[in-house]
């Protein structure tokens, strides 16, 4: 296609000539075109990246959004976290302390540590900030209590072997088989002695059997006495326990252990007998505790039911002779 050619009346010489466009004008028409084609493409972008997201912008956005999404998530599962922590430290100080004897965990120590949000002042300029440091603090709280609660655990574990230890060390059995609950003859207290006849303080339990019997420990120990070197006892046996219990076991026929031995509960050490200062066959059998007599009786919960124990009680308690 021809380019069009304009012409222009010269009234100068009154003619039409050609219209010749200068190179000048030329340019400065390509500047503002290009210039305005600019202005045009710089305001169309700014459209779009102010008021339309990119592709990128938008995947970015839903990442965020389903990033917060999962830190509420995860800040719900911690506070269920918290109020199962809050229980065991209950059940910490008021129930298996309050079994052991042990003083609970003092308030500020399972506190201790756990400070405030300023310890997260980095985080400041992130987005999301304030989101991020609760979920931290939160995070620290429940590493700090897990800790505290896991040196409170191990100090019940090593309560736990002691208590077992101590039970295991404290008397709780009769010495006789006694199943019929028939062989206490005498119990704690003040009875008439068989042989001078007048009331005297009885420290021990008297069982009734045949010569011969079966003598057994009545808790873990090591024996220290097994002989007559006692006056009136004849021959006897001593453990010492431990915890402060000893037991001592009188008028034996015959031992069945040394001293310096390590004995367990339910040992054999002895046999019945009649040495010493004694009427008849029988066992004198007495509780220690710190140096001071107790009363056996106290102690046979083991291997007796309620009433069995009830019984026991009953028929020891009756005021009668004692047998040395």
């Amino acid at each position: 296609m021809a380019r069009k050619v304009k012409y222009f009346y010269n009234p100068a010489n009154l003619r039409f000539e050609k219209h010749v466009t200068p190179r000048w004008v030329w340019t400065l028409r390509i500047i503002g075109w290009i210039s305005t084609t600019a202005v045009f493409a710089a305001i169309i972008v700014y459209i779009a990246y102010t008021y339309f997201d990119s592709p990128k912008e938008r995947y970015l956005k839903n990442q965020i959004s389903e990033m917060e999404l999962e830190l509420d998530f995860m800040n719900t599962k911690m506070d269920t976290m918290a109020v199962i922590l809050a229980e065991m430290a209950d059940r910490d100080d008021n129930i298996y302390r309050v079994i052991f004897e042990a003083e609970p965990v003092s308030r500020n120590e399972r506190l201790a540590g756990i400070g405030g949000s300023e310890r997260f002042q980095r985080m400041n300029k992130l987005d999301n900030a304030d989101l991020l440091k609760n979920t931290a603090l939160k995070l620290e709280s429940i590493r700090r209590q897990m800790s505290i609660q896991s040196k409170s655990y191990d100090e019940i574990n090593e309560l736990v072997t002691n208590k077992e230890k101590l039970l295991a060390h404290t008397p709780s059995i009769q010495p006789v088989s006694n199943k019929q609950l028939e062989r206490i003859a005498s119990g704690f207290g003040w009875r008439i002695h068989p042989i001078y006849k007048f009331a005297k303080f009885h420290e021990g339990l008297d069982f009734t059997a045949p010569k011969g019997t079966d003598v057994f420990a009545t808790a873990d120990g090591t024996v220290v006495q097994a002989d007559n070197s006692q006056s009136g006892f004849g021959n006897c046996i001593v453990i010492d326990h431990g915890y402060g219990y000893k037991t001592r076991y009188a008028h034996l026929s015959a031992f069945k252990v040394k001293a310096g031995q390590k004995i367990k509960r339910g040992e054999l050490i002895g046999k019945v007998g009649n040495t010493g200062l004694s009427t008849a066959p029988h066992l004198h059998y007495e509780v220690e505790k710190n140096g001071v007599k107790v009363d056996p009786i106290s102690f046979f919960y083991t291997d007796l039911s309620a009433t069995e124990y009830a019984k026991l009680i009953e028929l020891a308690n009756k005021s009668n002779q004692s047998y040395d």
